[in-house]
Order: C-alpha cells, then structure tokens, then sequence
C-alpha cells in the first residue's frame, strides 16, 4: 500500500523486449561518490538513453546489436527457502520464480527472460517481455520507432509506420513493497495464459503490443513478508533519489521501454482503490493527458473487478473505488517518488497505482489462519488479473491514440508548448472536474547550473540519469545579462522529458492552502537541496549559446600541486574522502574554520582520493589544527540515515534499545547518533548507567524528538525540542552562522528554545515563512505552524551535543545537508571530558 556496500545488478524477464543497452551497465556505486571511470571500469557508468545519443548527434539512435524476440535463456535456480513468507499465502515464493520463467519460455515463442540486476539483498530481478516473435530487423525498426517518437515528435505524429506498425509498450510492475505478493502471481498466470493461447484476440493482442512484467521488483521484502528491501528503503518513495539498485533498474526499464499504459499493483485497500488521484496533482506532467487515459483505464478496471461477484457480505469486499470520482482529498499525485508519477515524465499516459483489497500481510499475517489468508489472497489474485485484463483490453482498443498521446507529450516538451489546463471541455468524458484539479506551471526558458564543482557534477549526471538531456559551455558566455563561465551547464527545457527537467529542478511550490494534509512529501528541490547552484533562466533565447551535449558530467577532482592541502567538509563526497584518507593512516588535522587539512607528503594519497570522489583539495593557507582520527559511529537511525552515513565512509555499528539492553562494548565507538529506536526510559539500569558514563567522555548527535529526549535524559545541556505539525514536510529556508547551507528539508518539523548553558545556535529556520516548498499548516489549536518556527533554533550545539530539528539525512536524500552531519560526527567523536 502507498501509506504513507557494492550494490549488484537487477534481473528482467522479456516478452519481445528491447533493452538500448546492457543493464549490467547501471551505475550502482553509492550516489554521493562520483568514481571517474577508469579504462578497466566503463561497465560502470550509467548508460546513455536513447535520448543522450540523439542529444550527441545521433538522432535516431538505432542500435544495430539489438536482437530480435523471443530472447530466452536458462535460469539458474535459487536454493529452495522454506522460510519464504509468501509459502504461508499459498503464493510463488521467490525461489520457484526462476524455475517457472523457464517453463514458460519452454511452452512456445512469445516470452523471453531477462536480467537487469539485482535488488540490495542481491537476488534478481526479472524483466519478462511477452510480444509475438521478432526478427533483428523488426526489433530494429520498433527501437527506430520509439526513439523517433521521443526525439522528433512532430514527425512521429505524421508517420504511417508508426501508426500501423509501432508495437504499445505496456509495463506492469509487481511486489513494489514487499509484503504485498499477489501481483506477482497474478502477472505469472497472465504470462502463462498469453504464452499458448491461440484466439484472435491475443494475437492481436502481442502483435500490436510489448507487454512488460516486472516479476518482483522487491525479492527481499518478498521473501521476509517486509514492505523495504534489505537496505531498509521503501522502494515506492526513492525515484527522485534512486538510492536503492531495485529503484534504478525500474528507472532503466521506463527510460528504454517507453510504456505508454503501466500498472503498479499494491495492496490493502478494500474496495479496490484503483487511480486516478485526488488533488494536489502533479503540476510538471500533461495532467489533461494523463487524466483523460488513467480515467478511461479506471473505468474499465473498476468494471472488470467489480464483474468478478465478489461480495462485502460473502467475500467481506467492497466495491472499486477511483479516488479521483470518490474522495476529496487524500490520495493525491502530487510528488514524483511514487512508480506511476515517476513514469509519466517518461511519456506513460496512464499510470495507475492499483490496491488489491484484502490484507493478508502485517498483523493479519501473524495472527489470521493459514487457511483465512490463502482465500484471502486467492480473491486478491483474481482481482489483480481482472485490473490485468481490462488494461490490456484498453491497450489493445486505444492503441492509435495512446501512442498519439504519449507522442504529444515529447511534441510539447521540445516545443516549449504550454500546458493545458484540465476542464470538461479539454478532457471530455471525465466528469467532476474542478478548479481544485487545475495544476499547471511556468517553465523557465532553462536552468545553468554554474559551478565547476563536485555537488554541480553530482547533480548533472543525476539528471542525465533520469533521461535530462544537458549541455556544456564550451566557452564563456551571457544569458539573460549574467555572464557564466567556460564548463557551465545549460538545461535547456525546450527537450521531450522537460517535465522532469523542471520537478527535479525547480523550487517547487507551498501547496499548505490547496489541502488539509499530504500522503507523502511535497517538497524535494534539487535546485536547493544538492548543494549546487542552479539558477533559472526566463524568456530569454538560447540560441548561438556555445553549447556541447554531455553524457555525463566533467571531473572536478584535482590537487594543487605543491605545499599542504585543504579539504573543504561542505559536501558529502568531502567526508568520504576525508574517512578514506584516515582510514590509510595519512594525518590529518582539523583547523579552526572546520575544513581538514592533508600534509603535502600524502599528495599521492590525496591525489587518488581526488579522482575517487570527484573532490577538490586546493593549497592549505592555515596552519596548526587539532589532529582526526578515524571515526566510528554507533547509531540508533532510520535506514535512510544509516545509508547516507555509509556514503560518507563512516564506520557505522546501529545501535537500539533492545541492542544496548543485550550489553554493548561502548569502547569500541567513537560518538553516537540519535534519531529513533533509542528510548533511555526503556533500558536496564546497567545498560542506562554505560550509556550515561559514555556521553560523559564523547559526544551525542541527535535529531527530532527522540535525539532531543536523549540529550535531556542523559543530563547533558539542555535544549527543550518544539514540534511542528507532524503532517508538515518540505525545503525550508535556513539562517546559518557557521557556514551551513541554505535550505533544508523538514518532515515534522522541530525547532529548540530554552538553550541551556553553553548550547548555541548553529542554525535558524527563516524569518517570515520559513517554507520554500511543501505542505506545513499550523496544528488545528493554531499552533505548529511555520510562523511559530520563524528564527526559531534549528540545529543546536554544546560541547557534548548536537542537535537537529531537521531531517538531514532524509531518505538519502537532501545531498547539500550530508556534510553538515559529517562535520558535527567528527567534532562530537573528538570531543573529551574537560
């Protein structure tokens, strides 16, 4: 349900499926290290898209290796796991998947079996393509068709071979959240039937049609019965991030697929909840288009659920519900993290979230009866393959304007089109239409992302990841009376995927007046949040702008060549490389200002760790310093958190209640971090009375409530935490006195007063509104609102403690915050008892 160290590759099964490139050639190296690639290490980069290699002159791209359909292959099989949580259900467990994907390529020619990589826990993930048989040549000319329709959309909308020939692309997506099963097995008996049967409709069916099965997207929570994978992520909410292999390789399946029609399909909701959503809507994707396909799909779902006869007095199910038609607010489309919102900036124009109705995972599965939860999931099955079946049906009958739709997508993008604003009269058809569904925006002309610098170049290849097509100055040059460097980078939002240029990109927008709460965030800026500058260019023309397609971003990683040298901590690939050089042995020492200084006798170590991490080491102009230490962190932390302290190479042992209550060896740390799963209250008198006498020798950093409670319960100076609204989430603009950054992200918000002696301020939310982006309204008794934060402390610090009132960390993802936990870890880890 949507409620709110080496990674491996992922695996795909295909029927008549087209991969542009290999995905063993996914980058899965941790996001914030930027290793340049060396000449042994290419297979490491992420591959160019289709649209990267029109962008350097190839346009359109035609790759001459693809092979045609079927493409199948012999999976190993996995060791049989009686432990598999789907085996109680009556469900596949993931171990019999493998050998029933070779079964069914075995019963004839339409399904073909792929790997794209492997999920965190390192099990594949299979990409099954089913589509009726192919030669190279006719694969070709279907890769020539795609890439036609995204980069020269004019001239795809006037071709006859695509109007008669162009195989939809339509992509299902299965077990997202791990605990949800039944669309797995639902997909697998889909395949199954489509592999052999022989009626007029399925032939039609996969000769005019790709169909896509996501087997499992999440094998680890699969097998565990848990919502996240293995690193603890929930893979439903990482797409503007994509820390997570699982995540990345669905990403890769949209960018080379194309889907025009995509389900993901959840559970618990009873009745069937089946998408479109509720306000706020997206306003960077062509809703008008988006809403009059997913509304038209949903009918037909609802429909072919419903007909199943299943009843609330029988069956204990409830009729299908489309939030859009039945709910006011709260299911909203709002933010890119979710699968279906993420597709449509890649031309599906309809995407559905669908929740089976019955639960079967959580509680239910621990304390209803075997025999109770495999009925349950059986009718959960058939309801997913009825939502199956009507969107193929719709598939096969809409074709000609899917396609049609899916190419005006692209058209307005690269013509810089406005947008058009939903009504009955612009989505006829679709009824209750209202001004609370309008969602447009103003493009800007473009963005320049300025800085020779590791977050610029962080931020760049991320965007080229996500299919963004940009550009490189070749020389000096003015844009809208700014003048701007050599190696400068120009977004230029008249491109097919400018929808999501501008949701990465873009401040976003205060929606607090539009509902009462959100589902999940509305804020997520990487303009603001990944450290780098970005700055937004209106009506302005671009052309004669000396500009250079990329595929990837230029290294900044460089040392000066002579004399000491100066390693800014403002970044988190700073406080990796600053790990990695302690961790050699190379001393260094920490100045006044913060920043960490190398000996010019290490240059060669420094030099390695430059190209690794894509930092800069510049001449040291202070001298003295007080000496570092490797550091290593115990931390009672959310999986995000823990993630990101792992990117910035701390050595980092997670720390709980119950894991200091079983006896833990507090000298083998060197500073603790706080956030959740630590309650002092909950812990044994010896395991309280050693935490205690190490926070009196090292230091404590805390966020929200829970690090907050901690630092006043171990007696340590205090600071008296104040809670926003806990719904409240976004960017938010920040005041620093020592160098933090800008902006921030919040997600229930916390702000501190009643410093005690010694506690400072580092950080203060800003005066006014403080939220830049998002959802934050005051608590209904007035109070938690953003004026009530307004100046008000947002990061603390003494000499024992630091303590955050935002979310820095959160899920991997505010980048430019990272180095301001990393510097506050190695202040506290070298602080000593006075």
């Amino acid at each position: 349900m949507r409620t709110a160290r080496t990674v491996p590759v992922l695996a795909l099964v295909t029927v008549g499926s087209l991969f542009l490139t290999p995905h063993s050639a996914v980058a899965d190296r941790p996001a914030p290290t930027r290793e340049r690639a060396a000449p042994d290490d290419r297979a490491a980069r992420t591959p160019q898209s289709a649209a990267q290699r029109a962008l350097a002159g190839h346009a359109p791209a035609l790759d001459r290796t693809v092979r045609g359909y079927p493409r199948e292959q012999v999976l190993a099989p996995d060791p049989e796991n009686p432990a598999d949580k789907s085996l109680k259900l009556g469900l596949t467990p993931y171990h019999a998947i493998a050998p029933k994907l070779n079964a069914l390529q075995r019963l004839g020619d339409r399904v073909s079996v792929e790997i794209a990589g492997r999920s965190a826990g390192g099990h594949r993930l299979y990409l099954v393509t089913v589509t009726a048989p192919e030669t190279h040549q006719q694969a070709r000319a279907q890769e020539r068709m795609r890439d036609l329709i995204e980069n020269a959309p004019r001239t795809a909308a006037k071709s006859p071979e695509i109007k008669k020939s162009y195989k939809t692309p339509v992509f299902v997506n299965n077990n997202i959240h791990g605990n949800e099963w039944e669309g797995t097995d639902a997909s697998l008996r889909l395949i199954e039937r489509l592999a052999t049967a022989d009626d007029r409709a399925t032939r039609d069916l996969l000769a005019r049609n790709r169909l896509y099965f996501n087997v499992t997207a999440n094998p680890d929570g699969r097998i565990a019965g848990a919502r996240a994978n293995a690193g603890g992520f929930d893979l439903n909410r990482d797409f503007v991030t994509a820390s997570q292999p699982e995540t990345r390789a669905m990403r890769q399946i949209l960018l080379d697929k194309q889907p025009a029609v995509m389900l993901d399909l959840h559970g618990y909701v009873n009745g069937t909840l089946i998408e479109p959503t509720t306000p706020p809507h997206g306003e960077n994707y062509e809703y008008d288009l988006f809403l009059k396909n997913t509304y038209a799909n949903a009918l037909g779902m609802e429909a072919a659920v419903n007909g199943l006869g299943y009843t609330p007095q029988r069956d204990g199910v409830q009729p299908a519900q489309i939030p859009f038609r039945d709910q006011e607010e709260g299911w909203d489309d709002w933010p890119p993290i979710f699968t279906p919102q993420y597709a449509a900036f890649h031309g599906t124009v309809a995407a559905h979230t669908v929740e089976i109705p019955l639960r079967v995972n959580n509680t239910a599965y621990d304390t209803l009866p075997a025999e109770e939860l495999r009925r349950r999931s059986a009718i959960n099955v058939a309801v997913a393959g009825a939502a199956l079946d009507a969107t193929l049906d719709f598939a096969r009958a809409q074709r000609t304007s899917l396609i049609a739709d899916q190419i005006e997508v692209f058209r307005r993008g690269a013509a810089g089109a406005a947008q058009v604003p939903v009504s009955a009269e612009t989505v006829p058809g679709v009824p209750g239409i209202g001004p609370e569904d309008v969602y447009t925006t103003t493009f800007p002309r473009a963005y320049v992302i300025p800085g020779a610098t590791t977050a610029a170049a962080r931020l760049v290849d991320h965007l080229i990841a996500n299919d963004v097509r940009v550009t490189r100055a070749t020389h000096s040059f003015r844009l809208a009376g700014r003048t701007y460097p050599k190696g400068a980078y120009v977004v230029d939002l008249h491109q097919p995927k400018r929808g999501m240029a501008n949701v990465l990109l873009a401040d976003g927008r205060d929606i607090s007046d539009k509902v009462s709460a959100m589902y999940d965030i509305s804020g997520w800026s990487l303009g603001r949040l990944w450290g780098a500058d970005v700055h937004p260019v209106t009506s302005t023309s671009l052309k004669g702008l000396p500009l250079r397609a990329v595929g990837e971003a230029a290294p900044v990683g460089r040392v000066a060549p002579r004399g000491d040298l100066r390693l800014r901590l403002t970044d988190p690939n700073e406080v990796a490389a600053l790990n990695h050089l302690l961790r050699q042995g190379v001393p260094v020492r920490q100045a006044a200002d913060g920043t960490a200084l190398v000996p010019g006798s290490a240059r060669a170590q420094a030099a390695k760790a430059a190209r690794r991490y894509d930092v800069v080491l510049d001449t040291a102009r202070l001298g003295g310093g007080t000496a570092l230490r490797p550091v290593r962190v115990a931390a009672a932390v959310t999986a995000g958190e823990l993630f990101a302290l792992r990117e910035m190479n701390f050595d980092v042992v997670p720390v709980s209640t119950a894991v200091l209550n079983a006896g833990f060896d507090w000298s083998s740390v060197d500073v603790l971090f706080v956030s959740a799963g630590l309650d002092h209250a909950g812990l044994t008198p010896a395991a309280r009375t050693a935490l205690d006498a190490f926070l009196a020798g090292h230091g404590l950093v805390g966020r929200g409530t829970v690090g907050a409670a901690l630092n006043t319960a171990a007696g340590l100076p205090a600071a008296t935490p104040v809670e926003g609204n806990p719904n409240a989430n976004g960017v938010v603009r920040l005041v620093s006195s020592g160098g933090g950054p800008d902006y921030g992200f919040v997600y229930a918000p916390v702000w501190f007063t009643d410093l005690g002696p010694g506690m400072r301020v580092e950080q203060s939310y800003a005066t006014g509104n403080p939220l830049l982006s998002g959802h934050w309204r005051p608590d209904e008794d007035g109070s938690g609102g953003p004026a009530d934060a307004a100046g008000r402390a947002a990061v603390v610090s003494g000499e024992r403690a630091v303590l955050f009132g935002t979310e820095p960390l959160f899920r991997d993802h505010p980048k430019g915050e990272f180095a301001q936990v990393g510097r506050a870890l190695f202040t506290m880890a070298h602080a000593h008892s006075g």
